[in-house]
């Protein structure tokens, strides 16, 4: 590194152990002071709604001629005609066919189609059906938004990002970090995932009961049916 006034090389002057110590000592006090206040934060219970609300997670790289599609934006037309707000992550593919599903059967705007977006440094396009969107900077508070706002959990094909999301909500209620939510997993991909962890993990590193959590269904018409249940018995505790 040069001096900009002579050109010469500038002196060099090393940090000691013991400053940098006391460095990361002040960082990590930092982060952790941050973490109290978004553990406290995360204790808040969000008011009861005035919607059921139906989180559906799924692949971003569906095109709008796969049958999934259809079968998607059916998935979520069916929930709103029922009065439910729908969640996604506002991007394309199955998340675009949920958003559409939704606003296609609210013609009179009674219901919201929601979308809760991460900034990834591509695929930023929000879906053109998503009428309430929300933008977070980190996959970790993007997903804690997720959980507020939800009252049940479908989680259709899709890669890396929805397995993420579905291990998430599944450890979640798990450790009953949340209760009640329907876990819905449609398609086979999830159903061998599911007896693949249980095969594997029970019963050192798991319990069976951990995997009753999530209900796999072959197809959408078996999550409407039991998201119908699900909103039935939410409709029968309105104050």
């Amino acid at each position: 590194m040069k001096n900009e006034a002579n050109g010469q090389p500038s002196p060099c002057f090393p940090v000691s152990l013991s400053e940098q110590t006391m460095s990361y000592d002040i960082v990590q006090e930092a982060v952790l002071s941050l973490w109290q206040v978004v553990n406290g934060l995360s204790s808040i219970q969000p008011p009861r709604r005035d919607h059921y609300r139906v989180t559906i997670f799924g692949s971003a790289r569906i095109t709008r001629d796969s049958p999934l599609y259809q079968d998607v934006r059916r998935l979520a037309s069916e929930l709103t005609t029922l009065g439910c707000d729908i969640v996604t992550g506002g991007g394309p593919g199955l998340m675009e066919a949920a958003n559409e599903g939704s606003v296609l059967a609210d013609p009179h705007d009674r219901t919201k189609s929601i979308g809760i977006r991460v900034d990834l440094g591509f695929e930023q396009e929000v879906n053109p059906f998503v009428e309430e969107v929300f933008q977070h900077q980190t996959f970790f508070s993007r997903l804690h938004h997720f959980v507020l706002v939800s009252d049940a959990f479908v989680v259709m094909p899709g890669g890396i990002g929805t397995t993420l999301e579905a291990l998430m909500i599944w450890q979640l209620l798990q450790v009953r970090s949340i209760h009640n939510m329907p876990f819905i997993l449609v398609g086979d991909m999830w159903t061998e995932l599911v007896q693949w962890a249980e095969q594997t993990m029970v019963p050192q590193m798991a319990d069976a009961v951990d995997f009753e959590i999530p209900v796999c269904v072959g197809s959408v018409d078996e999550a409407i049916a039991r998201l119908k249940l699900s909103h039935q018995a939410w409709a029968q505790c309105s104050p």
